[in-house]
């Protein structure tokens, strides 16, 4: 292979890769992510990038036989697999009580696997993988939010401590909002002043968040209360 046929076949890898990983990294940055645009765009090209120095393995040692030198380019991936990992971890972060960044962790390293078919040239599979990543980033938003689901948030509730909601009616309360208590803790707090349930609570719509939460704010004998809605 000459020296311009070389650099033509190593132009259309990393361009592909640029291409694959810039489309995947739209998607995330349009939901504000993280990790978006240029963060995917630079993990699918330097996945390509490594994967081409085991393609052109005779670039490193010039003028030794390739016959006497044996290299495992799967040792490459391996490798570059293992590095996503580190960055993947980095864009997942807890707010409050809830985790984030999982999605796009998972985008990230999907992003990395088709760089790496990219630089070995398998251009159908790396097309198919992107286009299914997409279609998953996207259209799977939708039908996860169609589909039925349990949404859990973490409650606590004080009273003063000569007025007290007895818990079988807090309970009540809240089932007659559509939560049902999944456990449930009790505190002192304010030097014996006051008297908190701390629980997690679950219902089937999520839309029943906001009705609790007003019938909360207009019970005068709760001195304060939380309503912490978990997600992933």
């Amino acid at each position: 292979m000459n020296v311009s046929a070389e650099f033509e076949t190593v132009v259309i890898h990393l361009l592909a890769a640029v291409a694959a990983g810039g489309a995947i990294g739209l998607e995330r940055s349009f939901h504000a992510r993280p990790a978006g645009f240029r963060t995917h765009t630079l993990v699918c090209l330097a996945s390509s990038l490594l994967m081409l120095v085991t393609l052109y393995q005779w670039k490193w040692l010039p003028g030794v036989p390739m016959d006497t030198v044996r290299t495992d380019p799967t040792r490459m991936a391996q490798g570059i697999m293992t590095g996503i990992g580190f960055l993947g971890a980095g864009v997942i972060f807890k707010e409050g009580l809830t985790v984030r960044g999982l999605t796009t962790a998972a985008s990230i390293w999907v992003t990395a696997a088709i760089g790496i078919l990219i630089g070995v040239g398998f251009y159908a599979p790396a097309i198919l993988a992107t286009l299914l990543t997409l279609g998953v980033l996207s259209a799977f938003r939708w039908v996860e939010a169609k589909l039925p689901s349990h949404a859990y948030a973490h409650h606590f509730i004080r009273f003063r401590r000569q007025d007290v909601m007895p818990e079988a009616e807090v309970r009540d309360f809240l089932a007659a909002h559509g939560f049902t208590v999944a456990n449930m803790s009790y505190r002192l707090s304010d030097d014996g002043a006051s008297f908190e349930y701390k629980m997690v609570i679950r219902t089937s719509q999520a839309a029943n968040t906001a009705p609790l939460i007003e019938s909360l704010r207009r019970l005068d004998r709760v001195v304060a209360f939380r309503v912490s809605p978990t997600g992933d």
